[in-house]
C-alpha cells in the first residue's frame, strides 16, 4: 500500500508545492533545525503520494477488504450526539487521509447527510470522486457552498453536515486567531451555521497508523460552546486542530497554501509569483475569465 514515491517525485517536479510545504513547516515548527525541518518536509510529501492510495481505499475498495484496514474509536460521541435530537456540524480536516475519514464517515452513518461542496475543475476526476464517496452512503448530498439555507434546515432536523474549516477564504469570510503559533486567517461562518442551526460540533479525522497495517478512524467529543462567538470559536477549533497536526505532524496537509491571507494584506506571502508554473496559471485563469465575460457580453 505504498506510494511514497510519487510524493518524492511530485516534490522534485513541483517547485511551487514544495516551497509552499517548506515555508509551512518553518513557521509552524520554529523549533525544529533546519535538518529537521528538511526531513519533516520529505516525510510529507511521502505521506502526500500516499494520500493517492488512501483516495482508492476509499473509493473502491470492498467493504470487507475495508473493514480489515480501518480501527474505529469514539463513534458513540456522534450517536450521542444525534440521540439529543440536534444536528451535528461535523468538522474534518485537511489530512492526507481525508478521503479515508469521509468514507468512514458514510460507513458508520449511512442516512442522509449534506456537505459542502465545490466542483472540481477535472470532470473525470470529479466523476470518479463522486461515485466513490456516494457509494458508501447513497443519501449523502452534496450541496453548494452558497446554498446556506439547505443546511440550516438540514441542521434543524438533526442532520449531520460534513464541512472542512481549516482553510483559508480570505479576509472578507475570516478571523485572524492562531495556528501553530502563526495568525491565520480562519473562517466564521461555522459559528453562524451551528448557531443558527442549533447544532452540536464534532470532529473527525482518519490516519494511518505509524505501523503501516492500516489506518485509524476517530470521532472526538464534542467541541463544548462553539456558536457563541467567531473569534472564540475560531482558536477553540485551531487549538483542537494544531493538537491532533503536533501528533501527526508528517500527515498533515502542509502543500495547500494555509497562511495565503495575511493581516496587513500582503500580497504573494509564500513569493509564487515569480514561478513560470504561477505565470501560466495566470495567464489560463485570464483567458478563462475573458472567455466568459465575451460570453456574458454576447447575451
Amino acid at each position: 500500500m505504498c506510494c511514497s514515491g510519487s510524493g518524492r517525485m511530485a516534490a522534485r517536479f513541483s517547485d511551487r508545492r514544495s516551497i509552499i510545504a517548506r515555508k509551512n513547516i518553518a513557521l509552524c515548527f520554529p523549533e525544529l533545525s533546519a535538518a529537521e525541518q528538511e526531513a519533516l518536509f520529505w516525510k510529507t510529501m511521502e505521506s502526500v503520494g500516499q494520500g493517492l492510495v488512501d483516495s482508492g481505499v476509499a473509493w473502491f475498495w470492498p467493504k470487507w477488504r475495508m473493514d480489515r484496514v480501518i480501527d474505529v474509536e469514539g463513534v458513540e460521541h456522534l450517536q450521542a450526539a444525534l440521540a439529543s435530537g440536534q444536528g451535528v456540524l461535523f468538522f474534518s480536516y485537511h489530512f492526507t487521509s481525508l478521503e479515508i475519514a469521509l468514507a468512514e464517515v458514510n460507513r458508520q452513518y449511512p442516512e442522509e447527510n449534506y456537505g459542502f461542496y465545490r466542483p472540481h475543475g477535472n470532470k473525470v476526476y470529479e466523476y470518479v470522486m463522486r461515485k466513490g464517496r456516494e457509494r458508501h452512503a447513497p443519501k449523502s448530498k452534496a450541496v453548494p457552498r452558497k446554498d446556506v439555507r439547505t443546511i440550516l434546515r438540514a441542521l434543524r432536523k438533526g442532520r449531520v453536515v460534513l464541512y472542512i474549516p481549516d482553510q483559508d477564504y480570505g479576509h472578507h469570510y475570516s478571523t485572524f486567531v492562531p495556528f501553530m503559533g502563526v495568525e491565520a486567517a480562519t473562517v466564521k461562518a461555522p459559528t453562524q451555521l451551528a448557531k443558527t442551526g442549533r447544532a452540536k460540533v464534532l470532529s473527525f479525522c482518519a490516519f494511518r497508523k505509524p505501523d503501516g497495517s492500516g489506518y485509524l478512524f476517530k470521532v472526538y467529543s464534542e467541541l463544548v460552546g462553539y456558536g457563541e462567538d467567531e473569534n472564540a470559536d475560531a482558536r477553540q477549533m485551531n487549538q483542537f486542530l494544531e493538537a491532533l497536526v503536533r501528533e501527526y505532524p508528517e500527515q498533515y496537509l502542509w502543500v495547500h497554501r494555509r497562511f495565503k491571507s495575511r493581516p496587513d494584506h500582503q500580497r504573494d506571502f509564500y513569493q509564487l509569483d515569480g514561478l513560470k508554473s504561477m505565470q501560466r496559471r495566470h495567464k489560463r485563469r485570464q483567458k478563462q475569465h475573458d472567455k466568459r465575460r465575451k460570453a456574458e457580453e454576447k447575451r
